[in-house]
């Protein structure tokens, strides 16, 4: 597994940019920049606190006063005290990427768990019907299922919903892999969470793999985000588009990334098969090993529900085309799309491979 770098830490606020200033910030043994909270809501808060004191203070001094002594002071006091709470307010709704305009998953049908998957390993750890399965995680199994299939292209997607509290250490992922077919040398496209602490975000791990370097190993091309949601508390959707020229992930139908098919050498063309597992990777998962699984706190649990499968098959007809992006039905994404993409890379990408100077640029030349 690639050695990732120090993640910068992050306040557990689910709010958007617009109540949480984002600055440049080069990390321990690192010249990358990454976005980083600012203390200005703490100092804010703190600020809006004092004043909140201050106002009691004089309300119940006033309260033996007449009424036109104390107007003046408390009046800026106030309207201090009510900017605070409309902050707070908006910070507990949250702000989310613009709209994308369209929504690829409608045009593809959800399909039962049982037509499209078997479980893979840890049968004792999975809990299935026809429309979602359960996995966990303790000390003696993880879990994995794999699609009956291989594709060619597709539209791949399932609706998540993770375990809250301490979860470091424990990776629960959906992705496309011919690991089996070519061990040491395969392709691979991931959607996987990186476990966290409770005082942290999680991490979506957006990956891909093609053909490992030749030599056995894996060469990564990560993209990491955090989200403008709590992932715990609902199921969202997730998603990739693989398609002859590109692949896009989305979150809840708004594309995070697109990773464009500039050379064969750098694309994955081989069929792959479609896995969920959730699986103790400590070593590298969270914080680069720094916190470890703790059995303390099993099992860990992740549940998927309303998947979207909609791909060519391997060895199917020619004609066979995987879904639209877009509207346009051009193959490509649309402004609107565009826009919301660039937004997320904007407010909650925390890492990115191409801009990692650690990274052998000579193996990613799509860099």
């Amino acid at each position: 597994m690639h050695s990732y770098p120090h993640q910068p830490k992050f306040h557990r606020i689910y709010g958007g940019p617009s109540i949480s200033l984002f600055i440049p910030s080069v990390l321990p043994h690192s010249s990358m920049h990454k976005p980083v909270f600012l203390t200005f809501f703490n100092i804010w808060s703190q600020y809006a606190f004092n004043h909140l004191v201050l106002f009691v203070s004089q309300l119940i001094v006033c309260s033996s006063l007449p009424s036109l002594f104390c107007l003046p002071f408390m009046a800026p006091i106030f309207s201090l005290f009510l900017s605070f709470v409309m902050l707070s307010w908006s910070i507990a709704q949250g702000q989310g990427p613009p709209s994308p305009g369209y929504s690829p998953s409608t045009s593809v049908r959800t399909v039962k768990f049982d037509q499209v998957f078997r479980n893979l390993w840890g049968p004792q750890h999975q809990r299935a019907d026809q429309d979602s399965i359960t996995i966990w995680l303790d000390k003696t199994s993880g879990s994995g299922f794999k699609s009956i299939q291989p594709y060619q292209s597709g539209y791949f997607g399932a609706a998540m919903k993770l375990q809250p509290g301490y979860t470091a250490g424990v990776i629960t992922s959906f992705y496309l892999s011919n690991n089996e077919d070519h061990p040491g040398n395969h392709d691979e496209i991931d959607i996987e969470f990186l476990g966290t602490t409770p005082d942290e975000l999680y991490t979506l791990q957006t990956n891909v793999y093609i053909k490992g370097s030749g030599d056995g190993n894996i060469i990564g091309r990560e993209m990491k985000f955090h989200l403008w949601f709590d992932p715990t508390q609902d199921f969202h959707n997730y998603a990739a588009l693989w398609t002859p020229s590109e692949i896009i992930f989305f979150v809840d139908d708004v594309p995070i990334r697109r990773y464009t098919r500039k050379s064969e050498a750098t694309f994955p063309t081989r069929p792959m098969w479609v896995y969920g597992s959730i699986w103790d990777a400590s070593t590298w998962a969270t914080d680069n090993g720094r916190y470890k699984a703790n059995y303390n706190y099993q099992p860990f649990v992740g549940k998927y529900t309303n998947f979207k499968i909609s791909g060519c098959i391997a060895g199917g007809p020619a004609s066979c085309r995987p879904p639209s992006v877009s509207p346009s039905d051009t193959g490509s994404l649309s402004q609107q799309q565009l826009a919301a993409m660039n937004w997320v890379q904007r407010n909650y990408l925390v890492y990115d491979y191409c801009q990692d100077p650690k990274r052998d640029h000579g193996q990613i030349p799509e860099c």
